[in-house]
């Protein structure tokens, strides 16, 4: 028989200690630092997006479980907490399109760094890498926890625990320790200790700052499955994370890619090239590290003046590149110069492009198609109803006629039969006229004595 496991996701502090990221030479401030950027990512996504809280909490959770298994140097934390709260939107069943999460962040991301707010087009190439990305970032978190992905909260056992204690009518209590167990999404308790655990740290949290005793004799914790050392440590975990700063992206990545659409162009690839087009020629090392100087002017065949001015025509044509939307590059000439290779991933993106256009243009024509079908329809109806209007006057003139030629009948035989009665009536005046005069002539004949 087979068993499975589904909350059984829970790390040591050794584990904690010795993380992926630490590995990377990630310290411990930074990861922590980092660790409170995404959540607050996912949090400020979460109420731009309109989602319930509760897909905000299962994000942060699973943001949390992803960089206990993964290095901060490894994945970026902004596509991450994108990732995550994507995830969790169809965990909870309030599902979100990518579009719209792209949006969301790209606004926080313009807004905390004082970026123009430019508006992502979707048939755009950075469109098309940000959800090859999302998708690619989704199957990581997946693969991770072994797609396991069931998270308790502990805000269920919160009121449970205060109705328990008999001070569930102190609403001020009640409304700290809830908003110590959102708070607590943000630290590593989630990973480190049972939702029945935290859920404890937080209403004892609350009872302290309101100054509510619990009772002792017996422990209310051993009632709740809980021990005094989790519970002190969990208390110990809140304390500190409110005398922290607010925290601030640090970049330590090596895909340190953004949301933004114009990203600015790295400084140590652009005094190369400007150098390297301004003398002619990409500069070459030997093996033991000294430079050797290019073809000179005599060997191309041009003064330096002609040289420079070409040199700075195609730098110019590079910038326009650069700046322009949809990716347009230079000629071929100036991509052999200027070293420009388009890598597996722009090819990948210009194919999503191109599908992407191709599937809207489909759906233009499957439009028309329906439209088409639909006014077909509508003619046809029309002539239908036509039809049978005429065939419903032609009834009508036939009853109308069959109505006519019945009265007409009705009124010839009544004309008959009021003949017949006619001619009867009188053969039965002259038979009793008849009768009348016989009897007349046997009372003459025959006198009654």
């Amino acid at each position: 028989m087979i068993y499975t496991a589904i909350d059984t996701f829970y790390v040591t502090e050794e584990q904690l200690r010795n993380s992926p990221s630490r590995k990377d030479g990630i310290d411990e401030q930074t990861e922590t630092t980092l660790r409170i950027y995404g959540c607050d990512l996912i949090q400020e996504s979460g109420i731009l997006l309109r989602l319930p809280q509760a897909v905000m909490a299962t994000g942060q959770v699973l943001f949390h479980r992803f960089y206990c298994k993964k290095s901060f140097g490894r994945f970026n934390v902004k596509r991450v907490a994108a990732s995550c709260v994507w995830l969790a939107s169809k965990l909870e069943e309030s599902p979100r399109k990518a579009k719209h999460v792209f949006n969301v962040f790209q606004r926080m991301e313009c807004r905390r760094e004082n970026l123009p707010i430019e508006h992502l087009d979707p048939f755009s190439k950075k469109y098309a890498e940000l959800k090859m990305d999302l998708n690619k970032t989704e199957r990581h978190l997946l693969k991770e926890m072994g797609f396991i992905c069931h998270v308790e909260h502990p805000h269920k056992f919160i009121l449970s625990y205060l109705k328990a204690l008999d001070i569930a009518d102190h609403q001020e209590l009640k409304q700290e320790a809830w908003n110590l167990g959102n708070d607590s999404l943000r630290t590593t308790l989630c990973v480190r200790f049972k939702s029945e655990v935290v859920a404890c740290g937080v209403v004892y949290a609350a009872a302290r700052r309101f100054q509510v005793p619990f009772p002792e004799n017996p422990p209310w914790w051993k009632v709740f499955n809980a021990e005094k050392p989790e519970i002190d440590e969990v208390c110990r975990v809140l304390a500190h994370i409110y005398s922290l700063p607010k925290a601030k992206y640090i970049s330590v990545c090596k895909d340190s890619e953004s949301f933004v659409v114009t990203n600015k162009p790295s400084d140590s690839q652009t005094p190369v090239a400007k150098e390297s087009l301004l003398n002619g020629a990409p500069n070459t090392h030997d093996s033991n590290g000294a430079a050797q100087s290019g073809p000179t002017n005599a060997e191309i065949g041009g003064g330096k003046e002609v040289l420079r001015k070409l040199a700075l025509d195609k730098l110019k044509e590079s910038k326009k590149g650069e700046d322009d939307t949809e990716g347009v590059t230079v000629d071929n000439e100036g991509k052999e110069e200027m070293g420009g290779v388009k890598t597996k991933a722009d090819h990948r993106a210009d194919l999503h492009v191109e599908r992407s256009k191709e599937k809207e243009r489909e759906k233009s024509k499957a439009r028309d198609r329906d439209r088409d079908r639909v006014r077909g329809r509508s003619r046809d109806l029309e002539r239908d109803r036509g039809r049978d209007k005429d065939t419903e006057r032609d009834r009508e003139k036939h009853k109308d006629r069959s109505h006519r030629s019945k009265e007409k009948g009705k009124d010839s035989g009544h004309s008959e039969k009021s003949r017949h009665h006619s001619s009867r009536d009188r053969s039965d005046y002259h038979s009793s006229s008849y009768f009348s005069s016989r009897e007349k002539d046997r009372h003459r004949h025959h006198p009654y004595g």
